[in-house]
């Protein structure tokens, strides 16, 4: 059966014949965001969710959407989902942070070239039939120093425009590494150089914690007088009350602002100042960006959906569409190794760590890590998957560890998993090999080669004379038929395992009479999905 999807808002027809295209059932009801009942009653019927800004996916919603896998924004910005709710629901969550940066660049230089020259001031007085020439006293940005607070995308090319128009650029970035500055022909300073220094601040940064408020009171006393702040990025990044204060007194010369601490901005501050322009959220609002961004949530969707391939996603590491068909074995074998330690593990995880060999270590190790999380708490949280596992371990309070090297041994690589528990520190390991099945290539330190079954039965014992007599005496007994068996021992008289490939899952009252033998440790029903 086709994936469907539902479009709520309002995206470009061609974007829902992409979907189309590629052999999804989409349903396209633009106007159905804003009907959060009617939206309620049917988001369960669908795999994924396509929305502009007008649909909110809430708790509520993503609760009701059961079946639900991927929610596309068409856009940058993610206000309007509950990441964290959909994260613990394992509900990817994309967006498109490029099909609208050239849009929303070009609408920062706008307003600061409006500000600069008090155009909209100047153009509403002459259309009320005034000549007040001498009151609109602008200044140039030529030779002007421009203060980027924030050269990711955006920023960057907010850099490159105003480098073209002979500015002189400073930018704050604390990932902005100094090679790539130089490259950008840009000075790297830090943010109390940049207030200092700026004629025009413009900025480009998210939300956060850490951004909220970047530009402050004490901020902006900073800031060098005749200063003018240009903001399209976030509202909530400029405290617009301090603003309109540094404004009346003369300190800042004026402001550009496109976003503001709540929207829809029908009061703020800053409204009726002096030489203070406003628009309403129009970044991405061109033609081009529009129909840039639902397409490319359309093409993304669908990848994911039919290929497994994860792009911009927020709370999952990406997996390209090149990558998907090979990594997809290994995330199987990732998954192995997560359920296998998952299931034989009896006390409460401390501590999980992850080595990646050879050809493994080359690979997209953060998606395969998810994976093999999400195969490690399954046994406990049935629902768990590759987005949420990650939240969940780090809730738990479980430390994480991963490490990579080359390749070490007879195979070209391998994944070995090590768990510590309140009581003892157990691994395993696997591999994948030309025909795309995972395979165990060690447990517990015992080196063995074997394939990965739908029921199992794992028996840690010590090793002695009529082991392999008794296990299989008695689960003949009992009616399990052994398909399959492979074992293993560090040395004569030590430590054993043995791995039984049984046709059904066996009876607790089973695995109690193999426990019975005193040198049985453990006896554990294993299941896996296997093709």
């Amino acid at each position: 059966m086709a994936p469907r999807v539902l479009v709520s808002d309002a995206l470009s027809e061609a974007a829902v014949q992409i979907f189309k295209d590629r052999g999804i059932d989409v349903d396209f009801q633009p106007k159905l965001g804003k009907d959060k009942e009617k939206l309620l009653e049917v988001i369960g019927q669908y795999d994924g969710l396509a929305i502009r800004s007008a649909t909110k996916a809430t708790e509520k919603l993503i609760e009701a959407a059961t079946n639900l896998k991927v929610i596309g924004r068409a856009g940058i910005g993610v206000d309007n989902v509950d990441i964290p709710a959909a994260s613990r629901r394992g509900i990817i969550v994309m967006n498109t942070p490029f099909g609208n940066s050239i849009t929303t660049a070009e609408h920062a230089i706008s307003l600061m070239l409006a500000v600069a020259r008090q155009i909209p001031a100047a153009d509403a007085s002459t259309q009320a039939g005034k000549w007040e020439k001498s009151k609109f006293m602008g200044v140039e940005i030529t030779g002007k120093t421009l203060g980027v607070i924030g050269a990711g995308n955006i920023g960057s090319i907010v850099c490159n425009r105003a480098l073209g128009l002979k500015m002189n650029v400073i930018a704050y970035d604390p990932f902005l590494s100094q090679d790539k500055a130089e490259k950008m022909g840009v000075t790297k300073v830090e943010l109390d150089e940049l207030l200092a220094k700026a004629d025009f601040i413009t900025l480009h940064v998210p939300m956060t914690d850490k951004t909220r408020g970047i530009l402050n009171a004490e901020a902006l006393a900073k800031t060098k007088k005749g200063v003018r702040i240009i903001n399209c990025a976030r509202g909530g990044l400029v405290d617009e009350a301090a603003l309109a204060e540094a404004i009346k007194s003369g300190h800042v010369a004026g402001a550009g602002f496109d976003v503001f601490e709540t929207e829809p901005a029908t009061e703020s501050p800053l409204f009726g100042l002096e030489n203070v322009v406003c628009t309403p959220h129009l970044g991405a609002s061109t033609t081009e960006a529009q129909e840039n961004v639902a397409l490319q949530v359309a093409d993304q969707m669908s990848d994911y959906l039919l290929k497994g391939a994860v792009s911009n996603a927020i709370n999952m590491p990406s997996i390209s569409a090149d990558e998907a068909p090979r990594l997809k074995p290994v995330i199987k074998l990732a998954e192995v190794l997560g359920g296998f330690a998952g299931q034989v593990t009896e006390s409460p995880i401390k501590q999980v760590e992850v080595l990646y060999d050879g050809i493994f270590a080359d690979m997209n190790t953060t998606a395969l890590t998810s994976a093999m999380l999400a195969g490690l708490l399954r046994p406990v949280v049935a629902d768990v998957n590759m987005v949420s596992a990650p939240i969940m371990v780090k809730d738990k309070g479980i430390i994480l560890q991963e490490a990579k090297r080359d390749k070490s041994g007879v195979y070209d690589g391998y994944i070995k998993l090590t768990i510590t528990t309140e009581k003892q520190t157990r691994s395993v390991a696997g591999t994948v090999f030309s025909d795309g099945k995972p395979r165990f290539i060690q447990i517990k330190g015992i080196n063995m080669d074997a394939d990965v079954g739908r029921h199992m039965i794992y028996i840690a014992n010590t090793d002695v004379p009529g082991m392999i007599g008794f296990m299989g005496s008695t689960l003949g007994d009992a009616g399990v038929n052994i398909a399959n068996f492979q074992l293993g021992r560090d040395n004569q008289g030590g430590d054993a395992i043995a791995l039984l490939y049984v046709d059904e899952e066996p009876k607790q009252e089973v695995l109690d009479k193999l426990l019975a033998n005193p040198a049985i440790k453990q006896a554990k029903p294993l299941e896996f999905a296997v093709e």
